[in-house]
């Protein structure tokens, strides 16, 4: 199984990089864990019904063939450390790749989030796009290795 973030922003601090390289090298072997930063689109006078669908054509198109679409959304199910330790453990059985997709500044376009498999939230806060993957592979990092004991 490979665990794929596709992410909008390409920049982010020095700081979320290092600790996304620290934690990604500690994955378990038998996971692969892969980061696609997509290229946000350039807001000028677009509509925002614009924005997401360049956006989404970028997001679709990293996405592996056949893959789980997992949509972090504000509005979706909140998972609690151990919920979403049985999310991965299902995801690992079912064999198939998981795509976790991060919208851009403006969220991901409302179609493609309710056609996703699942939408999913890590918090009430709202979070710093470098912070939010940071937290996605720190927490995947930390239950994968749970499971594999």
């Amino acid at each position: 199984m490979r665990l794929v973030i596709v992410a909008v922003g390409q920049r982010v601090p020095d700081w979320a990089q290092t600790a996304w390289d620290d934690y990604a090298k500690r994955f378990p072997h038998e996971l692969k864990v892969e980061l696609k930063a997509i290229k946000t689109e350039p807001r000028g006078s677009k509509t925002v019904e614009q924005l997401y669908a360049a956006e989404r054509k970028r997001i679709e198109e990293a996405i592996p063939k056949g893959a789980r679409i997992v949509a972090l959304d504000e509005r979706g199910t909140s998972l609690r450390t151990t919920a979403l330790a049985e999310r991965l453990k299902e995801w690992q059985l079912g064999g198939t790749d998981v795509a976790l997709i991060i919208g851009g500044p403006d969220g991901l376009d409302p179609e493609f989030r309710q056609a996703a498999h699942e939408r999913i939230r890590l918090s009430d806060l709202t979070l710093p796009h470098a912070m939010v993957r940071v937290l996605l592979i720190e927490r995947n990092r930390s239950l994968s290795g749970v499971l594999a004991n």
